[in-house]
C-alpha cells in the first residue's frame, strides 16, 4: 500500500499540473494545443482524485460534507480546460471561476466545516 506522504506529494503535484495546464488553455486556446492539453489535464485530474480518495478513505467517510464539496470542486475545475477551448470568449469569466473553485477547495482542506 502507498503511504500517505507519497499520496500527498502526488496529490499536490497533480494539482499543480492541472492548474498550470488549465490556465495555459485560458492564455492560449489555440486548436493545435487542444489535444495535448486535454490529455495532460485529464491524466492530472485522474491522479488528483485517486490520490485524494486514497488519503480520505482511511480517515473520513465519503459522505462527509467537505468531501462532497471537494469532489464538486474537482469536477468543476477539471472541466474548465475543455470549456476554454469550446468557448474562448469566456476565458476571463472561466479564470475567475477557476480561482474561486480553487479557493473553496483550499478552505475545505483546512476548515473542514461539515
Amino acid at each position: 500500500m502507498i503511504t500517505t506522504p507519497y499520496l500527498h506529494i502526488l496529490h499536490v503535484f497533480s494539482l499543480l499540473i492541472l492548474t498550470a495546464h488549465t490556465y495555459m488553455a485560458f492564455a492560449n486556446p489555440a486548436p493545435e494545443n487542444r489535444k495535448r492539453t486535454l490529455i495532460i489535464t485529464g491524466i492530472a485530474a485522474l491522479l488528483l482524485v485517486v490520490s485524494g480518495c486514497g488519503m480520505v478513505k482511511p480517515v473520513f467517510s465519503f459522505g462527509s460534507g467537505w468531501v462532497v464539496v471537494k469532489l464538486l470542486c474537482w469536477l468543476a475545475f477539471s472541466a474548465l480546460a475543455g470549456v476554454a477551448y469550446r468557448k474562448p470568449e469566456l476565458r476571463g469569466t472561466l479564470s475567475f471561476v477557476g480561482l474561486t473553485v480553487l479557493l473553496v477547495a483550499l478552505v475545505m482542506v483546512f476548515a473542514k466545516p461539515f
